[in-house]
């Protein structure tokens, strides 16, 4: 290992860093273990190619480098980097692979995490509880013994590589750093799309902005940056895991409401099919629901096939993506859980492919995507985009009409109109 701190060492990596045959591995420190990527600064780099060598830019246990170096590192080479999303707050060296994300395609985990037994970082805040910056003080020794172990362990295999998987993280990443105005500041959601079931969780600073409750009044806070040319709106996907499902099966739905559909089959009131439809859906098909109702009869079959495959294969695809969930990387697992995990992925892959479409359409508007919320969007909309605007977000989110949205819109997250009729022609 060595530490880069002049600019005759720095013109001597760099000359190696920039080879054509070079595929560097770079793994990131940030200064500040509490702040979001997008507040926070790099302590220091980590650079394997022929050896380690340590970049430190704010760290206090060296002379740092300039942080123009930084931008030196920008170059037409292929890099290896960790937690890819994370780092896009702060710097861009192009034609970046994402370790983790490599990692997550072969075993199903995050990797991302500090292990319980090699949480020295825990240890430093617990001693330190008020440090801002932590990062820079924690010896860099200290720092490079895990970071070793970190590269030494995780070997990762390119024919993982999944270039989906790579818009999905600027996806994420755009919609983070478009941040949300609460109490008029900006704060930041944080999205991790290495889960097992395969759908990202959101949540940063204490705050689950994924489950963000509808009835308490935590969504008032947030407002429009926009102020009075301002206005906040969310489209929601009508029983959208029923409809995608539908979808797979090739099973025709109605446009129209289908907990309605479902309640006069039922001969029950709307809210009770919504919650008896579901039950069905990820609980199991009871044997006389299957033989008299052809849709749910359909799905029965389909779920049991799932497991089939996967007892067979000791692994199942997803729909969209193929990537695979391996039976060695589960635990517990039953029929009905795997068919959930693979709700779960179809939701979020078919959920990329449409933001995919969607961001470059809207980019010339200055209307924001601010958060993703498995089934739902929400827009901090500039009134003076017009509703043309709105229209196309509308129309590409229903994909010609397979996939119908409500549409709600207010000055607060908290108190929202239905407005799904002004789109009516």
């Amino acid at each position: 290992m060595e530490i880069i701190e002049s600019k005759k060492e720095f013109d001597s990596f760099w000359s190696k860093y920039n080879s054509r045959k070079a595929e560097p591995v770079i793994y990131y420190v940030f200064s500040d273990i509490h702040l979001h990527p997008s507040h926070n600064r790099i302590s220091f780099l980590c650079v394997r190619i022929d050896d380690d060598y340590i970049l430190p830019f704010n760290h206090n246990d060296a002379l740092n480098l300039p942080i123009e170096n930084l931008g030196r590192l920008v170059t037409e080479n292929k890099k290896y980097v960790w937690n890819k999303k994370n780092l896009l707050h702060q710097i861009d060296f192009k034609h970046m692979v994402d370790i983790s994300t490599l990692l997550y395609l072969e075993t199903n985990k995050d990797y991302n995490d500090i292990d319980e037994a090699d949480n020295y970082i825990s240890f430093w805040d617990y001693k330190f509880p008020n440090q801002k910056n932590l990062n820079d003080y924690i010896p860099l020794l200290k720092h490079y013994e895990y970071i070793k172990k970190h590269m030494d362990d995780n070997i990762f295999n390119d024919e993982f590589i999944n270039s989906r998987y790579d818009y999905m993280t600027r996806i994420l990443y755009t919609i983070e750093k478009n941040g949300m105005l609460k109490n008029d500041k900006l704060v930041y959601t944080q999205y991790n799309n290495f889960t097992s079931t395969g759908r990202p969780s959101n949540r940063f600073g204490g705050l689950n902005f994924a489950a963000l409750n509808k009835t308490d009044g935590s969504r008032k806070p947030y407002i429009s940056r926009f102020g009075s040319k301002g206005k906040l709106v969310e489209f929601d996907y009508d029983a959208y895991h029923l409809r995608l499902i539908a979808d797979v099966l090739d099973f025709e739905l109605p446009k129209t409401s289908v907990h309605e559909y479902f309640a006069e089959l039922y001969e029950i009131t709307y809210e009770e099919a919504k919650v008896l439809s579901f039950k069905y859906l990820y609980g199991g098909v009871p044997f006389d629901i299957g033989k008299n109702i052809e849709f749910f009869g359909e799905v029965k079959g389909f779920v049991k096939k799932l497991w089939k495959l996967y007892l067979e294969d000791k692994y199942i695809e997803s729909y969209i993506y193929r990537k695979k969930i391996y039976s060695s990387n589960m635990s517990d697992m039953n029929k009905n859980k795997l068919f959930n995990y693979f709700i779960q992925n179809l939701e979020t892959e078919r959920n990329m492919e449409i933001l995919n479409n969607l961001l470059p359409k809207i980019n010339k508007y200055r209307s924001k995507l601010i958060l993703y919320s498995y089934d739902s969007f929400l827009f901090d909309f500039n009134i003076e985009d017009d509703l043309k605007c709105l229209q196309t977000i509308k129309s590409i989110l229903e994909h010609n009409g397979r996939f119908p949205v409500k549409v709600h819109w207010g000055e607060n997250y908290h108190e929202m109109e239905d407005i799904t009729e002004k789109f009516i022609v």
